[in-house]
């Protein structure tokens, strides 16, 4: 599997097991609400005069319905094509374009859904008017407008990124570009246009056969999360599969966006040379009279309990891979602290047990990393990653990890072990909140999937909590063979032949 996935993932849950900074960012987090339901969190930090801007909805691939997967992440590009006034030469022109190009889209649409009794010549007419139309439009169109303004004052890291929770939308720019940003913001929240969706959408389906379809690691662990959910939508990918994303319209997109891209379904942090008296002005002078939207709705869907060990394989042109998970709690339920505990004790760092035994002494493996996916808002999983050594195999490598956590069900760990995760803890608090951009991802991804930015105070007394009896029950509990599910990536040539 890609080691950039794992990065990331690894990188929100080392994120998840952070004290905080002792002198009390419960009193230097300011927060305001407005009454549209927005909220503001800042921090003031004058060592810069720089601020980092981060926007988290609330909304991400789990919300998605059945004829929606993808969805979310299509927005997140299309949300950087503009609006009514940026990203356009001429919108009273262009909107007739856009209004001729949906409407063709969706007689296209309806025709393909007919399948096998689909008129072909019908269908080469519509595709061929779509493209005519589409190219028309271009005239209309200026590209990259937001990374531009952005860029020519000072801005930098201007990205977004889509995740099975939420959306997040984020920049960093001089402290006295401020006004810049909440007027860019707030008018993609007020007038966005999904200009050129028709494209863009061939534009995602060109990046899920490449980074997907096309790389056996990606599809062994989007094929063994799948595997994991057989209710629950944590177990869709983000970026949709292949049939989804062709059926996606921009009239569906529209509608998703209208009902959930919202200021009740915001959270915006502003970390860095600020006044917050001024800010909460400023946000409110352009974000204050944007009508809130629908909330997001919980996901009623609960998985059933898993009633048997569940294996799936896939065949590539790629060295073996070994994935093994097994279902535990949400973040900020009972327990979830103690998997954290469990996750750097087992695999997160050279000096983890794992990466010890498994890398370093027997030589087993090239890598080992243990971390918690797909999402954390919903009950998830409790992952181990292996990469095998040639010429061990993945079953080999796979009785090694489990036998690792049965002596976490009979041997106690240490009050070393359990001071040394401490340490790390306290020197990965001090990297990562010692950024305006970190400390702004930390406090909305909290707000939003935990509720409130406090679950970070109040963490690190949680783990001073934690003994060798807990850790040993919940091994006990979780870490049984009708709760796993095994995933491996075997190499084309091994007497298999890929379908």
């Amino acid at each position: 599997m890609k080691r950039l996935l794992y990065g990331v993932l690894i990188g929100l849950w080392l994120a998840a097991a952070l004290p905080l900074q002792a002198a009390g960012l419960d009193e230097k987090v300011i927060e305001h609400t407005f009454s549209n339901g927005l909220k503001l969190l800042m921090v003031e930090r004058h060592s810069s005069p720089t601020v980092s801007a981060w926007i988290r909805f609330k909304v991400g691939s789990v919300d998605e319905r059945s004829d929606e997967r993808g969805i979310a992440h299509l927005l997140e590009h299309m949300l950087f094509k503009g609006t009514t006034t940026l990203g356009t030469r001429d919108y009273a022109a262009e909107k007739p374009l856009l209004e001729a190009i949906e409407a063709t889209a969706q007689r296209l649409l309806a025709e393909q859904t007919k399948g096998a009794k689909a008129d072909a010549a019908e269908l080469k007419r519509l595709e061929q008017q779509l493209a005519e139309l589409e190219k028309k439009a271009q005239q209309y169109v200026v590209k990259d407008e937001f990374f531009d303004l952005y860029a020519r004052n000072g801005g930098s890291g201007y990205n977004a990124f889509t995740s099975k929770d939420g959306t997040t939308y984020l920049i960093s720019l001089p402290a006295n570009k401020l006004e810049l940003w909440a007027s860019i913001e707030s008018d993609r929240m007020r007038n966005p246009v999904l200009r050129e969706f028709y494209s863009e959408r061939s534009v995602v389906m060109e990046e899920r056969r490449r980074s997907y379809d096309a790389e056996p690691g990606a599809k062994l662990w989007e094929t063994f999360i799948a595997t994991a959910y057989n209710a629950h939508p944590y177990g869709q990918p983000i970026i949709g599969w292949m049939p989804d994303i062709e059926h996606l319209s921009r009239t569906k997109a529209e509608s998703f966006l209208k009902r959930f891209y919202a200021p009740n379904n915001a959270i915006i942090a502003v970390v860095g040379d600020i006044d917050p008296t001024a800010v909460i002005a400023l946000v409110g002078r352009y974000f204050g009279d944007l009508p809130p939207g629908t909330p997001v709705p919980e996901v009623a869907v609960q998985e059933e309990r898993q009633r048997g060990e569940r294996r799936v394989e896939v065949i590539g042109d790629a060295e073996p891979e070994l994935v093994i998970g097994f279902h535990k709690t949400a973040l900020g339920a009972k327990d979830d602290e103690l998997f954290d505990v469990l996750a750097a004790i087992l695999g997160q760092g050279r000096t983890s047990r794992l990466y010890r035994s498994l890398v370093l002494e027997k030589q087993l493996a090239t890598d080992v990393s243990v971390f918690d996916a797909p999402g954390s808002r919903y009950p998830n999983l409790f992952v181990l990653h292996a990469a095998p050594r040639a010429p061990h195999t993945a079953a080999e490598v796979e009785q090694a990890l489990l036998a690792e956590l049965e002596r976490l069900k009979t041997e106690p760990v240490t009050q070393r072990e359990l001071q040394q995760i401490l340490n790390k803890l306290e020197y990965e608090e001090a990297r990562r909140m010692g950024t305006n951009g970190g400390l702004a991802r930390n406090l909305t991804e909290y707000e939003a999937v935990a509720g409130t930015w406090r679950y970070l105070t109040r963490y690190r007394a949680k783990i001073e909590q934690v003994t060798p009896a807990d850790l040993q029950r919940v091994a006990r509990t979780y870490f049984t063979r009708e709760n796993r599910i095994v995933g491996t990536l075997v190499k084309n040539g091994n007497g298999r032949t890929a379908q």
